[in-house]
């Protein structure tokens, strides 16, 4: 069975991120999509959150589950028998940092990864550009699935209410 892991932060979840998601599954028997719980780290949703928000958006691929995890990738695909990383590259500057990355998870463990080339219309997305233009009330719902944007509003809303108090 080829198993790959979809690692990311996805705080929140974006349409490019199911793009990516979406045809590993087609080239993986399963794909579990991983997200890192990094306790130091500030998000703007919890690893509980962003773990339902992606189970939500992968209720229509039969071959993926959604996971947590910390620490090393590579911990967590040798746990699993998972031998393959599928990484979306935007751009050339994704590409240098990802390489290295790939590099090191092989030398830590048998772990192949492959890059998949994000589809156009989602090359210039990242989850951390959707928060930045939410916040200043800009439209970011044709970039994220439409309960996500709901929940999105929801937290940029209360935010700011606590920030004004």
């Amino acid at each position: 069975m080829r198993r790959a892991v979809c690692p990311g932060s996805f705080d929140p979840v974006t349409n490019g991120h199911i793009d990516i998601v979406s045809r590993a599954s087609f080239l993986f028997d399963e794909v579990v999509v991983a997200v890192g719980v990094n306790k130091s780290k500030s998000r703007l949703f919890s690893a509980e959150e962003r773990i339902d928000m992606l189970r939500r958006v992968c209720a229509d691929f039969p071959n993926v589950t959604v996971d947590g995890f910390s620490g090393l990738l590579t911990t967590f695909c040798q746990e699993r028998d998972i031998h393959a990383i599928v990484k979306g590259l935007r751009a050339v500057s994704d590409f240098d940092y990802e390489l290295q990355m790939a590099q090191m998870n092989s030398s830590l463990a048998e772990i192949e990864t492959v890059f998949v080339p994000t589809s156009p219309e989602y090359s210039f997305l990242a989850s951390s550009l959707v928060k930045e233009v939410a916040t200043f009330g800009g439209d970011v719902s044709g970039l994220v699935p439409g309960f996500v944007h709901e929940l999105l509003e929801d937290r940029l809303a209360v935010r700011r209410s606590e920030e004004g108090s």
